[in-house]
């Protein structure tokens, strides 16, 4: 397990695989979250399957005071070029905007850099998504780029962004091997 400030970042487990299902159903949640279908039971319990044994994933569920309440991880994870892509949400809509999706992203990258030994971490994001954004730069993500119009979603198409943190660049770091 890992642990950020409030939260924790624990192994998925098959009794989470519900909650999943109920957050990816609902359009307020995915209006920021980048699928664009609810997912079955079946859907959810055959990605646990596959995510389990893919070198190139690593996911947690995020809870809080032993309640489940999303989930966050890595997804092509290149070890040799040091890099991963990081993504995360709470699906809990009572406990949004408290911070706990940034604490879990602060605990996530710190175990990209200081145990997996990523040198740079990056995410996508919808240009609208300011809370999100708000808390990725917390973090220390800085803006790298724009991908104009590039996702169909709610009718329109979205600009997304592209944000990233360097190891050098992470505030809670401490001595970099690449000095």
């Amino acid at each position: 397990m890992l642990y950020g400030k409030r939260v924790v970042l624990r192994a998925i487990e098959k009794e989470h695989l519900p909650n999943y299902v109920r957050w990816l159903a609902d359009p307020e949640v995915l209006t920021h979250f980048g699928l664009y279908l609810p997912l079955s039971q079946a859907d959810e319990e055959a990605w646990y399957e596959r995510q389990r044994s893919d070198a190139k994933v690593i996911n947690f569920a995020i809870e809080l005071e032993g309640v489940h309440i999303g989930g966050c991880g890595f997804l092509s994870i290149d070890h040799r070029q040091r890099r991963a892509e990081v993504g995360l949400f709470i699906g809990e809509k009572q406990f949004w905007n408290q911070g706990l999706g940034q604490d879990a992203l602060a605990t996530l990258v710190a175990y990209g850099f200081e145990y997996l030994n990523f040198h740079r971490i990056y995410l996508r994001v919808f240009a609208e998504n300011t809370r999100g954004i708000r808390a990725y730069e917390k973090v220390g993500f800085q803006h790298e780029g724009c991908f104009r119009q590039s996702e169909w979603r709610h009718g329109r198409w979205h600009d997304l962004l592209v944000m990233s943190i360097l190891h050098p660049e992470w505030p809670g770091r401490g001595t970099d091997a690449d000095e």
